[in-house]
């Protein structure tokens, strides 16, 4: 596994343990208190700030809105049960030789 993934899978472990203690002050375990809807919107909310830091050029926005939207992507598979591994596993069905 490369860095990038070990990345994702760490953070994703750190996701779902705020989802079982949901540690006070916890942004992570809020979002799973407001439930699953309100994850979607803010999966649809990150997407839309990174379509907006591409249509204004600013790579240092793009980066930091994709990690945004990441983190609340992984958030939303975690609610879902879904291991990174599933997607992972998906895109590489999707590669063309």
């Amino acid at each position: 596994m490369t860095p990038d993934a070990e990345t994702l899978d760490k953070l994703c472990t750190i996701i779902q343990e705020r989802k079982v203690s949901a540690p006070a002050g916890s942004y992570t375990a809020s979002l799973f208190a407001k439930g699953e809807a309100e994850i979607a919107k803010k999966v649809g909310e990150e997407a839309i700030e990174v379509v907006q830091a591409s249509a204004q050029g600013r790579a240092d926005r793009i980066i930091s809105e994709s990690a945004d939207l990441l983190y609340h992507l992984l958030v939303l598979l975690v609610a879902h049960n879904i291991a990174p591994g599933e997607v992972y596993s998906e895109l590489e069905k999707r590669m063309k030789p």
